[in-house]
This record gives C-alpha cells, structure tokens and sequence, in this order.
C-alpha cells in the first residue's frame, strides 16, 4: 500500500464497477450523490476491527468484505427497507498487499450484489490495524420503515434464518478444530457450514423483500446480531410487552452435529450468540407469517423475554462493554 499510494489504490478497486439506479454520482467527487426515491433514507453504520470482529488466520478477504457490508445490509433490512448504496472507509497499514485489498473490494460488491446497492464512495487512511467502517443508506420496501416497536399482545414472533450457526463457527474456529482451520472436506459437512457462518454470514434477504410484498407486512422486526434473546429483549423493551420464546421452535439437528464436536450446548449457541443477522419479526394477531418464516413464540402482555415459560438465567447475548467474551461470536480475542 505505500508503493501504490491511495489514490491509485482507489482507481483500481473501482475501475469497472457498475454502479446501482439510487446512484446518481459514485467515486470521484467530493462526496457521492443518492436518490431517495420515497423521500427519506433508512442509514446504519458499523465497524469492524481486526482482531476484534475478524481474524487475519480464519477470514481471507473475500469473507471479511462480506462480512461487512452484510451487517450492514441486515440492519437495513431490519428496517424493513432495501440497501441500495454503501459508502465505506478503510483504514490500512502501509505493508497490506494490494492483491489483500483487491479482494476486500472484491467481497464488499459481492455481497452487495446479493444484498442490493452498491459502493458508492469511501475513505482511505493509513492506520496501525485494519479497520473496516460502512455506512448503508436504504430505501423502505413499504411505506414506511418497520421499527422494534410495533410489537402487539397477541402477535406471533417468526425467524427467517438459523440463530446459532456463527457462534458455533467461533467455537469451532477458537478450539483448532482441524477441519475448519484447514478448510478441508471435513466429514461432518455441519462443522464447514459453522465455520462459514462464520467467516461471512449470509442473511435471507429475500424473505425480508418478499414479507414486506405481502398485504400483511410485519408490525415490527429487528436484525439478531447480538443474541436472540438480547435483540428480542430490545424489541420488547421498544414495544412495551414481553417476548415469549418456545425453544421446542429453534431445535436444529446440524447444529448438535458441531455441539458434539466440543461437548457444547447448542441451545446456548442458539439462545445467545450473535451475528448470524437472522431476523425476527412480528405479526398481528391471527397473522400467519410468511413462508420461509418460522414462528417461534408470541407477544404478551408485560415485559422482557420469556424462555420457555421461565425468566432466562444467564447472558442474552453480547454488550460491546460487558468485558466478558462470552456472548457474542465476533469476539476474536
């Protein structure tokens, strides 16, 4: 990177790239220019820090450029909206190979193809780690955007993806197991999948587009990447009522296959761990949720989340600050 220089550096990872319709002005002025087709944005902004949220050893940069701009992406989503620009800053040690940034670039577009939008401009500085920033701009699917606090008494609570699957991957990945560290054919095909989930989650998108198509969109939603039980625990709190989770709803038989592994409990892994940016939305009473949806408590009157029948004991899931390395399964270190 300090041969090259970091304008040249900016000519070459957007050389070529086509840019989206809410696009009016990409990379190459002062600042890029964005339609708000239904006048008002939906933005969100997230950071990732090597060594904290990704490791050099376990991601190549394909992953962690996905991993990026999907985080970004499913906050988005969980605003009932659709990405359709990223802007993103990169700061980058003088010795990062510019084949390595190439290929961020490379999975920033990537999942921003799979995700909608594209990257419409950024930042380049020099810094003493690599350290990814990306702000998402989105444009509501409805009318409005869908926020935490729609929630009613008597709705239904439904998922769209697979909680657990990250934290897994993490546990997997901490412990040296030989088949995910060697991304080798592993015989246990659920321990590749974790380490994957890992590596670059992959939110469904599309149930969210196709839920928010529907005459009864959901009445509130939210992105999981803290924990489930910590995320549902936000929503209720917005919505003033209580969450109540039916686990017999989350068991997943792939997902004991990696518990087995490290004689774990998969619960835990489903319960509490974050950034598999699965989402949780919630529908009226006597709403059936969409296909691809699968329900898995319901909204009742009160406050916080209800496990089971029973207050959870324990952590729901991540806090930036908590000072435990427990919770979330971003946690590198």
């Amino acid at each position: 990177m300090r041969d090259l220089g970091e304008f040249a550096l900016i000519d070459r990872i957007n050389a070529g790239r086509p840019q989206g319709p809410a696009v009016r002005l990409g990379p190459g002025d002062d600042a890029a220019v964005l339609a708000a087709a239904r006048g008002n944005y939906v933005v969100s902004t997230d950071m990732l820090i090597e060594d904290r949220h990704f490791r050099l050893d376990w991601s190549n940069p394909d992953e962690i450029g996905r991993k990026a701009i999907a985080q970004n992406a499913a906050d988005i989503y969980a605003m009932g909206a659709e990405p359709v620009g990223y802007v993103i800053g990169l700061g980058l040690p003088g010795d990062t190979p510019v084949d390595f940034v190439t290929r961020l670039a490379d999975g920033f577009w990537a999942e921003a193809e799979r995700a909608g939008g594209s990257v419409a401009g950024g930042d380049i500085v020099h810094s003493a780690q690599l350290v990814i920033s990306v702000t998402a701009f989105g444009d509501p699917l409805g009318e409005r955007p869908v926020t935490r606090s729609g929630a009613r008494v008597g709705g239904t609570v439904a998922i769209a993806g697979r909680p657990g699957w990250s934290a897994a991957g993490f546990a997997l990945l901490s412990q040296a197991h030989p088949g995910v560290v060697r991304r080798s054919a592993d015989p246990a095909a659920a321990v590749v999948a974790a380490a994957a989930a890992h590596r670059a989650p992959r939110p469904a998108y599309d149930l969210v587009r196709a839920a928010m198509r529907t005459g009864t969109p959901p009445e509130a939603l939210t992105d999981i990447s803290d924990g489930l039980l910590a995320d549902l625990g936000h929503l209720a709190a917005a919505s003033g009522v209580a969450v109540a989770v039916d686990t017999a709803c989350l068991r997943d038989p792939d997902l004991q296959v990696c518990a087995a592994e490290l004689e774990a409990d998969a619960r835990q892994w489903v319960l509490t761990g974050g950034e598999d940016h699965v989402f949780a939305g919630v529908w009226s009473p006597g709403v059936t949720p969409p296909s691809g949806w699968t329900p898995v408590g319901r909204i009742e009157a009160g406050r916080g989340v209800v496990v089971d029948g029973a207050r959870y004991r324990g952590a729901g899931g991540w806090e930036a600050f908590s000072g435990s390395d427990s919770a979330k399964s971003d946690h590198s270190r």
